[in-house]
């Protein structure tokens, strides 16, 4: 690949990023934008429908959509964020059993998520926050066990004796804006993502010698499928409602999202770590 992109383009020549919940929405929007830039991209969806939730997951066909439009030798991935085991054993025949095996993915955006509402948070039923945390949360840390023990430098690799070796990865977990936020009847939701965030808070401290930025995006109401599940949460008319809570009065892109995503993956984000940035339309702003 060639590093050299048109002016104002962070392109960096032959990374990869693994992109979780790619199938669409914010992932494969995400998926797109970083192909855009020059990444191969590793995109990775259940492509099967969760128990926990009522609305129907991306399919295979929808990943093989990203994956086509991606190009650049990108490759399709089917695995489940909450299953651990699974994840690891996926992504380890993708990249190669060893540990010490380094030439592989160097970005990752944990995109995956699902959302469901309903009632006071104490009436959750059992079976929906085991779903909530297993891909919420779980899946952020499951997704970390898999990939960053590959991310990290290997040892010996610094400029001089003394040097603390250092890697240019990224770490970006798509959050909530819910997370810093009390939202009536999806209290389930917004914990999970403010677990997430907290997660990604203590990785930027555990990962910062090793020069690997952790960081977390926080949507608002974003224009997507999964966006329908809320408003029909709420008794809404049509998702176009939520637009009232940002003080834009309009609903956040999921290019919008992608691009903020994009940058904290670039390296003209290298001294951004343990941050979230917030993209939603102003609606934590008040």
């Amino acid at each position: 690949m060639n590093a050299d992109g048109p002016p104002g383009r962070a392109v960096t020549a032959a990374r990869t990023a693994l992109v979780t919940g790619a199938g669409r929405g914010i992932g494969a929007a995400v998926a797109r934008r970083l192909a855009a830039q020059g990444m191969r991209i590793v995109a990775l969806d259940r492509c099967s429908d969760d128990p926990g939730v009522e609305y129907p997951m991306a399919t295979r066909e929808e990943l093989d959509a990203v994956v086509a439009d991606c190009g650049n030798g990108s490759r399709a991935v089917v695995a489940d964020v909450g299953d651990r085991a699974g994840l690891a054993s996926a992504l380890g025949e993708l990249l190669g059993e060893r540990e010490d095996h380094r030439a592989g993915i160097d970005t990752v955006v944990c995109a995956a998520g699902v959302v469901w509402g309903g009632g006071p948070v104490w009436t959750t039923p059992p079976e929906v926050w085991e779903a909530l945390v297993r891909t919420n949360t779980s899946g952020v840390l499951n997704t970390a066990a898999a990939v960053v023990p590959r991310m990290l430098p290997a040892p010996g690799t610094g400029r001089s004796p003394g040097d603390v070796p250092r890697s240019r990865g990224r770490f970006v977990v798509v959050a909530s804006a819910a997370a810093d936020r009390g939202l009536p009847m999806m209290g389930a939701y917004a914990a999970t993502k403010a677990a997430a965030v907290s997660i990604v808070r203590s990785m930027a401290a555990d990962l910062g010698p090793s020069g690997i930025t952790v960081n977390a995006v926080s949507p608002g109401s974003t224009d997507t499928r999964i966006l329908a599940a809320s408003a029909d949460v709420y008794g809404l008319g049509s998702p176009q409602e939520f637009a009232v809570h940002h003080t834009t009065q309009r609903l956040v892109g999921a290019d919008e999202v992608a691009s903020a995503v994009a940058w904290l993956c670039s390296d003209e984000a290298s001294a951004v770590t343990g941050a979230v940035l917030a993209v939603d339309g102003g609606m934590t702003a008040t």
